[in-house]
């Protein structure tokens, strides 16, 4: 079983969102942006922030020149941070190496530093129109219902995934970046986790989920993820002391955002191990390249 593609673009070419790095005029570098910022954020935290980094480095030069804590600060509350700082050796990678312009090939954008198998697809997808099986979350979603009739996808196994995305992509380039485009949003707006909006479903007549009676999902249970009081909260507000000043601060300035002191050093000494934070010789703390 495939899914019908034509019917799938054309559900996309009339209920697709507007974004921005869909868009014609928008570069390579653009689309790269946009990539690294939507990893486990949704569309509408990542718009304004994408905007104001395009406006301030619109080239991967632009970026490079920058330092690693001022590409920080303006990473604001997207939360993962280390994101920021493999985008930031990325754009240095992509201006020292490629002449300032983001690579095409799927191989060549591997090799840069911190780009994964989905973003290089991705990139060459959506940014160069090439023929590459883009997989996220929602992607394997909606093959594992419409192509296997499974209430989910289970857990993730990129060899599986990229082959089963790959089977169902059209022959040509465009025709399948095109397709990508679609078949992501269509499990971002409706083929949904929780509550999937069949009855607006383009794919409806030809879901092997909905003609198998849209069995429920029996694979193992997916982790809750919670935030209030775990390390990635903590790291996040240790964080947002150092964007918020200018120079470094000292530890008491630090000590005064979270009361556990154990988890509170911990969590420091995770993001100065991570590159986040940097210690000066008088023992304050900054974000890096800012002391």
């Amino acid at each position: 079983m495939s899914i019908d593609a034509d019917t799938l673009v054309d559900w996309f070419g009339t209920a697709g969102r507007d974004l921005p790095w869909r868009r014609p005029d928008c570069t390579p570098w653009g689309v790269l942006v946009s990539e690294i910022m939507l990893q486990q954020t949704p569309v509408a935290r990542v718009l304004p922030i994408w905007a104001e980094w395009l406006a301030r480095w619109p080239r991967p030069s632009a970026m490079a020149a920058a330092s690693q804590g001022e590409v920080l600060r303006a990473w604001g509350r997207l939360g993962y941070p280390r994101r920021a700082l493999r985008l930031h050796a990325a754009a240095g990678a992509i201006a020292e190496q490629h002449g300032d312009q983001v690579p095409s090939d799927v191989d060549t954008l591997l090799a840069l530093p911190g780009i994964g198998a989905y973003t290089a697809r991705a990139v060459a997808a959506f940014a160069y129109g090439k023929r590459a099986p883009v997989v996220d979350t929602n992607v394997r979603r909606v093959v594992a219902r419409a192509v296997h009739g499974a209430g989910d996808a289970g857990p993730p196994s990129t060899t599986r995934d990229l082959a089963d995305v790959e089977a169902i992509l059209p022959d040509t380039d465009r025709a399948a970046a095109r397709f990508s485009a679609a078949l992501m949003e269509l499990g971002a707006l409706v083929c949904t986790a929780r509550s999937p909006r069949c009855a607006d479903c383009p794919l409806l007549d030809g879901c092997a989920w909905h003609r198998a009676g849209k069995p429920a999902y029996t694979g193992p249970a997916k982790p809750v993820q919670k935030y209030a009081g775990t390390d990635r909260h903590v790291r996040g507000l240790l964080l947002a002391v150092l964007r918020e000043t200018e120079g470094p601060v000292p530890k008491s300035r630090l000590d005064v955002v979270w009361s556990q002191a154990g988890q509170r050093d911990r969590c420091l000494d995770s993001l100065l191990v991570d590159g986040l934070v940097e210690q000066t010789a008088d023992g304050r703390f900054a974000l890096p390249g800012e002391h």
